[in-house]
């Protein structure tokens, strides 16, 4: 495969809300530049970029995808991203291996959720960011209406710098704002042919390029003054003007077409390599030295080699391959590198470059480029592979907490070896998947970002490790503890022939007053009425016993128990005769003194912009919970308070159901609280039924 050096790359990343077009635009891009020979469709499950087959089955994008094309001898790698929510890790691994996202925006919805999220993502990375208004050929599409609503959410640096000839069915070309130049799209050539501009659109894009020049004479003040005093700017200071700072992120150009029909693809590709930055230009990670000092790595040829691994995939048959992007110096084939990370060495052997699931074996991949290697034995993704002689740590990558929690059920017996390495293995190719094992409960619950992810999962761990599972909610960890004293005996005495057992205690159980959960246990005993061997199994007994509470079978807490008195046998006394006492003692004594049910309480925090505060507040308070406070964030306000855990197994759903998916929380345990009596009898039928 033909080099490239650094300035010579374009990495560009296709982000944006669900179904506005990334795939099939990532598609026709393939398609102009010779890469494919047809132009696949995501409604057939033909797209080079939708390959697993959860993909297909679903019709959208679940994983990010590379995939690299050629245009006027510069290479340009695709990063194709999910726009659906439960698959935002995914959105984080592909946007640390890009140097310019591309929002493509639906040009007859307009802007929705997905688009600000994106236009966030790639503000939060400090990322370069254009638009690409998609589907201008779809009835009721209106660029005119999208760059409105785009210049009033984004601000003025949002400018076209295309603009579209024909509307809906009759969408046929494309304006270029700069050289005022229009060309038609022939579709039996595949190429987009010059003519005149249209008379009707004269005044348009006379806008359109003063809009321009205003947006480019901001970023410099030579270019400011100019402006100022000729009331314009040549086309080659625009043209400069628009790379800088498009490459600095202080202009977002916006460009045109439809994936569908191909119409404005090849202008595209020219602006992709006219005006995006290269690798060079400003791309830059934060990293730390060998003496562990903050440092700015700048992408570049010179240096020894570093990478960032970005993505791993795992394959039940090829094995783990492991998505990088080559920062400085070079990767090459069967050398040895230092996982800086994880402090160990690594050996690569074969190197790919990626289009879609097809690897296409490389000897080098410089600075700048991205490419991938398999099975390496340590490495995960996140992780720094450098040269040993001159090592750097890059900073990880920040993932969102896993919000929404399944139990997992296994569909056959036997199957628990099998699902257990299944879900290891997906853990690995997935940061934002979480496994916790409830040993109180006897479960294994998985964690992810919603439940469609956790969906994903699941037919994964089935079509890859043939390990077929069910999901239901979790159990709730309740307790019990008790809110009254009671004074009890326990005494056991068997004497029917033989050796017999006798144990005798009288104990006093009352609440825990010092905020420690653990049972309290006092000996009291004076003169010898339980001897001191038979002390600590009365103890033992009753920490057993609190494993299983008298309401419910929930384990107890906030327990005192004071052994003050009792009677023994100097024969048949024994250890365990003073267990079985004291547990005879344990169920009287709870059942005396008033026993409660207590549920977890969760702190959450809720970040919502304000036009949804009274509703997700209402919804608050429908699921018992109560509201400590309220803080302005950058995007709306902090909503703080606490809620029981069992009504919030299904949050991550209800509140982005609530926000239009705006909205987002994280919780951490609390608290035990008494709960409600009128929801105790259902709890304690609940447990009966199961039982």
């Amino acid at each position: 495969m033909k080099e490239y050096k650094s300035n010579n790359l374009r990495n560009v990343g296709l982000i944006g809300h669900g179904g506005s077009g990334k795939t099939s635009l990532m598609e026709n891009l393939l398609y102009q530049t010779k890469e494919v020979d047809r132009i696949g469709r995501v409604e057939d499950g033909t797209t080079v970029s939708d390959y697993d087959v959860e993909e297909k089955k679903r019709q959208v994008s679940i994983s990010t995808s590379v995939a690299c094309c050629e245009w006027n001898n510069v290479k340009i790698n695709l990063v194709d991203m999910p726009g659906y929510f439960d698959f935002e890790g995914e959105v984080i691994e592909g946007l640390c291996a890009i140097d310019m996202a591309m929002m493509t925006v639906c040009g007859v919805s307009g802007i929705e959720v997905g688009t600000e999220k994106a236009w966030d993502y790639a503000m939060d990375r400090k990322l370069p960011r254009a638009i690409f208004v998609n589907k201008l050929d779809r009835e009721n599409s209106n660029f005119e209406k999208v760059l409105e609503q785009l210049k009033e959410k984004f601000g003025t640096s949002v400018v076209p710098i295309q603009y579209p000839i024909g509307k809906e069915s009759d969408f046929k070309g494309i304006v270029n704002i700069v050289s005022n130049r229009a060309r038609l799209y022939n579709p039996k050539t595949n190429a987009m042919d010059e003519t005149s501009v249209p008379t009707e659109l004269i005044s348009k894009v006379d806008e359109c390029k003063q809009m321009l020049m205003e947006a480019i004479a901001e970023t410099d003040e030579e270019l400011l003054e100019k402006y100022f005093s000729e009331g314009k700017l040549s086309n080659e200071e625009i043209y400069q003007g628009l790379v800088k700072g498009a490459s600095k992120g202080e202009i977002c150009p916006i460009m045109c077409g439809s994936a569908i029909t191909g119409v404005g693809i090849q202008t595209l590709l020219e602006d992709i390599v006219e005006c995006f930055p290269s690798p060079v230009e400003n791309t830059t990670y934060a990293a730390k030295d060998a003496s562990g000092n903050e440092v700015e790595v700048k992408i570049n040829e010179e240096d020894s080699f570093s990478a960032i691994v970005f993505k791993t995939v795992v394959d039940p048959f090829i094995g783990k391959l492991s998505m990088f992007r080559v920062i400085t110096g070079s990767a090459k084939s069967d050398s040895l590198v230092y996982n800086s990370s994880k402090e160990k060495d690594e050996k690569l052997g074969s190197l790919y470059f990626l289009k879609g699931k097809k690897q296409n074996q490389v000897n080098e991949i410089k600075a700048g480029d991205i490419g991938a290697v398999a099975k390496l034995q340590y490495t995960s993704t996140g992780d720094t592979l450098c040269a040993a002689n001159k090592p750097v740590v890059y900073e990880r990558l920040s993932f969102p907490l896993p919000v929404y929690s399944r139990a997992v059920v296994a569909n056959a017996k036997g199957d628990e070896d099998k699902i257990s390495n299944g879900l290891a293995r997906l853990l690995e190719e997935d940061p934002t998947f979480a496994i916790s094992r409830d040993v109180e409960n006897a479960e294994m619950v998985i964690s992810g970002l919603g439940s469609t992810h956790l969906e994903v999962l699941v037919s994964k761990l089935k079509s890859k490790f043939g390990a077929e599972v069910l999901l239901r909610v979790p159990k709730t960890p309740y307790r019990e503890t008790i809110k009254k004293l009671a004074d009890v005996q326990g005494k056991h005495k068997k004497q029917s022939g033989g050796h017999g057992q006798y144990g005798d205690v009288k104990i006093k159980f009352e609440p825990r007053i010092d905020g420690e959960d653990e049972l309290q246990f006092v000996d009291a005993v004076v003169g010898g009425a339980v001897p001191r061997q038979y002390i600590p199994a009365v103890e033992k007994g009753l920490r057993e016993c609190i494993s299983h509470g008298v309401l419910a079978g929930y384990p107890v807490i906030k327990l005192k128990a004071t052994l003050y008195d009792g009677s023994f046998h100097p024969v048949d006394s024994s250890e365990m005769a003073f267990k079985v006492a004291s547990s005879l003692a344990y169920k009287k004594g709870l059942q005396d003194a008033q026993p409660v049910l207590l549920e977890p309480i969760m702190y959450i925090e809720i970040d919502v912009p304000d036009d949804y505060m009274g509703d997700v507040i209402a919804d608050i308070n429908k699921k018992r919970g109560r509201i400590l406070g309220m803080e302005p964030v950058s995007k709306g306000q902090r909503i703080i308070g606490e809620v029981p855990q069992s009504e919030l197994y299904s949050y991550a759903t209800d509140l982005r159901s609530i926000t239009g998916a705006r909205g987002t929380f994280r919780t951490k345990f609390e608290r035990y609280e008494e709960v409600p009596n009128d929801i105790v009898n259902k709890i304690i039928a609940d447990i009966k039924k199961e039982a």
